[in-house]
């Protein structure tokens, strides 16, 4: 009777782990079931993808190997400049009714840069799209070549609120021995005008990026500006104190900047 136990046991478990197995969707062992496995695989990283931007999934370091190619797919395509488009549409909306300008200098607007204004895809084509871990040195000797293009609907969205007479900042967690060549790229690219354009130097080199972008909209409240919105890629661009009065995220699930 132990010994039949004993054996029941031993079956039941394998059993166990065989529906373990099957249900593990990134277990791509069972190939009779392959197209199951394909398309459970593709909600698993469309669910990543949408909880990145959630700001569920954070300190990521590179996107999961089996989702790259989701994340490639996405990021080149004609959803990701639809998705984008909205949420410079959502600002337009915004700014058609929310505000009281007061035309006295002091009416403001922060940018981001990389993937806001300018585009770093070209970079992560070359450079495994996420799934590499970020090599910084690679990455500014790309940016000191000038040569990000513009994201044509945030480029519009900048002459638009720059020709309502508002501030523009530029606030980005490069270094500042990337300044004259980011000033280039923006300028090449069709970006003028803006009122100050703030990079880290080496005294925010340690600081997290959240911190070092909430350093610096105080310093601007201090001077006495109103920040009637943000504009960026990154939940780093938003979070801290002071808060501007609405945040607008574009999606970008190729890698986190906390």
């Amino acid at each position: 009777m132990a010994k039949f136990l004993a054996l029941s046991l031993i079956i039941s478990s394998l059993f166990i782990g065989l529906v373990s197995a099957e249900w593990n969707i990134l277990n791509q062992r069972w190939g009779k079931r392959k197209g199951i496995v394909e398309e459970n695989l593709k909600n698993y990283c469309e669910s990543w993808r949408i909880n990145v931007e959630l700001n569920n999934i954070r300190g990521f370091s590179v996107v999961p190997q089996e989702c790259v190619e989701h994340v490639k797919k996405y990021m080149t395509s004609s959803q990701y400049k639809a998705d984008s488009v909205r949420a410079v549409e959502e600002v337009r909306l915004y700014l058609s009714g929310c505000c009281t300008f007061k035309g006295d200098g002091k009416d403001s607007w922060i940018f981001d840069i990389d993937d806001t204004l300018l585009s770093t895809i070209p970079y992560y084509k070359k450079h495994g799209f996420g799934g590499e871990k970020v090599n910084a040195s690679s990455l500014e000797a790309w940016m000191m070549r000038s040569k990000a293009p513009a994201l044509d609907h945030t480029l519009e969205l900048f002459h638009e609120i720059k020709n309502r007479g508002i501030n523009i900042f530029l606030i980005s967690s490069r270094k500042e021995n990337l300044r004259s060549s980011t000033v280039d790229n923006l300028v090449n690219v069709g970006y003028h005008g803006w009122t100050s354009l703030t990079l880290r130097g080496f005294e925010d080199e340690l600081v997290e990026v959240k911190n070092y972008h909430s350093k610096v909209r105080q310093q601007l409240v201090d001077e006495g500006y109103r920040i009637w919105g943000i504009i960026g890629d990154q939940w780093s661009s938003f979070d801290g104190l002071p808060m501007a009065k609405r945040t607008f995220k574009l999606p970008n699930s190729i890698y986190y900047i906390p």
